[in-house]
């Protein structure tokens, strides 16, 4: 393999990916079209208190009981977690009139689920920081992969300044949404039909979500012996958790269920407006008293979610690797999240694609065509 593998995306599929190549000596480089690595990772502060800590935007959790790709990672980089916190009642919010019902979970009636000193992003930067530099490239859109008769890839990138990117590869892996594959890369010779039908069927985990995160001085629904966890029929947030750090500062996180194309029509202020209503609802005057609130519509990412995202999950999806790809078998390599079957939308089902497909361009590498 003179010519590098090239990995589309720099989320968490394709980091690890990048890091595993290069740790087996394979050249490789990777494309990203954002301006920041992580993907559907984000995790970020409040610009004007940063002291308060980091909070996540996408993903939040792993559980150690059941995921032992990402476990040995953590222990191998040496990243420090904390338990989620769930001591004390949650709440139950069954109409707005009605004040929310007050429950308090059996002892270890969840599995625990870990979170990251310093948000997930710690995972991504602890990742990056095993790849060589120059290996990512940011800012650099894959918007065509081109194969000729004698069996030579062709990678096609638009870059930030309007120029184009032009790379020979030996393989490439695709680590970034199937639909996103789908609707913005031009394959030549084309897809195969199934194959396009596969990549479309498969939702973006997250695509259609949004996560708003409430920051305080202090976690002071905990003093009322209330774990910050809520479900709830009313809304907007239909799911809050305690998202406050280890230590200092106190946040709230929730899900929206208000559905994509809903939320666009009323607007962000309009949308935390009725959030900090809610939390006031919840947990009293106080959670008026915001230090910051920080919001994340994955829906109007243009780079997670396509039109297909903006319709609610009815289902949990079904997760998988694509059929094989006709010409295209043995050159390209679906990675991500979604490519995974038994932890499909999970930090794990990233962690294990990525080994999967270095797997495969090992076995390549060995056994040429």
């Amino acid at each position: 393999m003179n010519k590098p593998v090239v990995i589309v995306g720099a989320g968490l599929s394709g980091l690890r990916a990048a890091s595993l190549l290069n740790a087996q000596g394979i050249k490789c480089m990777v494309l990203e079209a954002r301006d920041r690595i992580g993907g559907r990772i984000l995790s970020t502060s409040n610009t004007n208190r940063p002291d308060l800590g980091k909070f996540d935007l996408g993903p939040t959790w792993f559980w150690p009981q059941y995921e032992s790709t990402i476990t040995n990672l953590v222990k191998e980089l040496n990243l420090g977690t904390f338990v989620q916190y769930t001591k004390g009642a949650m709440l139950s919010e069954r109409t707005q009139n009605k004040a929310p019902e007050r429950y308090v979970l059996p002892e270890n009636s969840d599995a625990r689920s870990i979170r990251f000193i310093g948000g997930v992003q710690s995972l991504i930067d602890a990742v990056a920081d095993t790849i060589p530099s120059g290996i990512v490239e940011l800012k650099t859109r894959v918007t065509a992969i081109r194969l000729d008769e004698a069996g030579a890839i062709t990678v096609e990138a638009d870059l930030a300044d309007g120029k184009r990117k032009i790379v020979s590869a030996s393989a490439v892996i695709l680590a970034l949404p199937l639909r996103i594959v789908a609707r913005h890369i031009e394959f030549s010779p084309s897809l195969p039909p199934n194959i396009i039908t596969d990549l479309v069927s498969k939702p973006t985990w997250m695509a259609g979500q949004a996560k708003a995160v409430a920051i305080y001085e202090r976690p002071f629904w905990r003093e009322s012996g209330l774990s910050g966890f809520v479900t709830s029929w009313v809304g907007p947030l239909q799911e809050i958790h305690d998202a406050s750090p280890e230590t200092g500062s106190g946040a709230l996180f929730g899900f929206l269920g208000i559905p994509a194309k809903v939320r666009q029509e009323l607007g962000e202020d309009e949308i935390l407006k009725l959030v900090i209503n809610q939390l006031v609802r919840l947990f009293g005057p106080e959670a008026q008293n915001v230090s910051a609130i920080l919001y994340k519509d994955w829906a109007n990412d243009s780079e997670t979610a396509a039109e297909e995202d903006l319709e609610p999950l009815r289902d949990f999806p079904s997760y998988g690797q694509p059929p094989k790809a006709g010409a295209w078998e043995k050159k390209i390599i679906f990675a991500g999240t979604e490519t995974n079957p038994q932890y499909g939308g999970h930090l794990e089902g990233a962690l294990q694609s990525a080994e999967q497909a270095v797997f495969e361009i090992i076995y390549l590498k060995n056994n040429p065509l």
